[in-house]
């Protein structure tokens, strides 16, 4: 959605820079290659390109109305670019390569737009952007994104564990003090950094009431039901109900909601999306001394988890298409597990051996999705990711930081064993469960 968007904006802005109409736009393409082809009708990919032409965003969609309106496209065969100018148009037009695989990532995409009125010679707008996981895009031709904060300085760049406790033992600073300096760095105030990381917290939380409250089936044709709001239902009513319980729940409501297209934070993506919500929703729920701090218990938790992410960012990938699940799931279990450790008041070197304990016991995960669709085993995985999460914590706690294996050195390891991996295991649906357990 968000490439198609891009694409759509930049090419609009040109075309009128070049004094053009946009009624002389004869057709639109679109091309899915790679991992996007192989999955894309099950992750919801070809709504959310006809979506993005449409210049609709990930962050201010309406949920019930993206459903709505691709049937509305489809009914119509009509996209109206970038919300203004009506182009012939469906589904159908997007075109799957899922044995094409560019070099750069396989999350790669073409968008093409032909422009030509009566008489006039054809001219082509043309685009390739890659999904790189975490809702990051790049396009074809421009560098990514740097280890941290791309061509803007700094005060403290990380973008290794082993740097990251050097940096806290130089400065005295915790991590998320680090990456508060970091963020107010690159033009914004603590205060708009705050807020900011509160908003992220208040659209996870509605994202778990949500879930916790919306029954029915799963969509896709597997017959997977929300179990959710059954099992909320039930520990609402049970007075001993267990701290476990509560943090499943959470963690499958967010995952339910992903797989039937509502909003949800990438955390580091969206198909691992329910573990950090979960394990926060759990601290604050089973917690009273960060629930009476909330806002700070919330800052630090987050901006906690997004330093652990930048490792993962840096130095392998948190790419299900790349590295397979452990990119996705464990880097999420590694990242709330070295976040829950920070508020529950861990040293630097404690928050490391937290996350470096998430992800070495993540190490080999596949992704296999059944159908293409992000159900299963995907669902319960998060669920099952969030409470290694708050165990690693516990363990890094009950000790004093000194580990055997460092986070680096798992983190790497883990970029081995995706590289090793097959591409089968790597978000086809080619291999796994996707292959051995029937769809009907």
């Amino acid at each position: 959605m968000r490439a198609a968007a891009m694409f759509v904006a930049d090419t609009l802005a040109r075309i009128a820079a070049e004094g053009r109409a946009t009624a002389d736009i004869r057709r639109v393409d679109v091309d899915l290659y790679g991992s996007l082809a192989a999955t894309g009708r099950g992750h919801g990919t070809l709504n959310a390109a006809l979506l993005g032409l449409e210049g609709t965003r990930p962050e201010t969609a309406d949920p019930d109305r993206v459903a709505r309106r691709g049937a509305e496209i489809e009914a119509t065969r009509t996209v109206l670019l970038g919300g203004v100018a009506p182009v012939p148009f469906c589904a159908d037009d997007i075109v799957l390569h899922p044995l094409t695989v560019f070099p750069r990532h396989t999350n790669a995409m073409r968008f093409r737009i032909t422009f030509g009125g009566p008489g006039a010679a054809e001219t082509v707008y043309e685009a390739v952007y890659y999904s790189v996981g975490g809702g990051f895009v790049e396009r074809d031709g421009d560098d990514g994104p740097g280890p941290l904060a791309g061509t803007v300085d700094v005060p403290y760049e990380f973008d290794s564990g082993a740097g990251l406790l050097a940096l806290c033992a130089r400065t005295g600073r915790t991590v998320p003090q680090l990456v508060l300096a970091n963020e107010v760095a690159l033009g914004r105030t603590e205060a708009e950094v705050r807020a900011g990381v509160l908003q992220i917290w208040a659209v996870m939380r509605a994202c778990i009431e949500r879930g916790f409250h919306s029954a029915g089936m799963l969509p896709g044709g597997l017959g997977v039901p929300r179990r959710a709001p059954g099992l909320h239902s039930m520990l609402v009513g049970s007075a001993g109900a267990d701290a476990m319980d509560w943090l499943n729940v959470a963690a499958m409501a967010v995952n339910e909601e992903n797989a039937c297209g509502g909003r949800v934070v990438t955390a580091p993506t969206n198909g691992a999306a329910g573990v950090v919500p979960a394990v926060l929703f759990y601290l604050l729920l089973f917690h009273p001394r960060l629930r009476e701090r909330s806002d700070e218990t919330v800052v630090d938790y987050l901006l906690t988890a997004a330093a652990i992410a930048v490792l993962y960012k840096a130095r392998a990938s948190i790419s299900g298409a790349e590295v397979g699940c452990q990119g996705e799931v464990g880097s999420a279990c590694s990242m709330a597990a070295g976040a829950a450790a920070q508020v529950l008041g861990a040293t630097p070197a404690q928050v490391e051996n937290a996350a470096e304990i998430g992800i070495e016991h993540n190490l080999g995960l596949t992704c296999d999705p059944i159908g293409g669709l992000v159900q299963i085993p995907c669902i319960e995985r998060n669920a099952i990711a969030a409470v290694k999460a708050v165990n690693a914590a516990r363990m890094a706690l009950h000790g004093d930081g000194t580990h055997r294996v460092s986070l680096d050195q798992a983190i790497e390891t883990m970029r081995q064993t995706g590289a090793d991996m097959l591409s089968k295991y790597k978000e086809t649906s080619l291999g796994g469960l996707a292959v051995n357990v029937p769809e009907c």
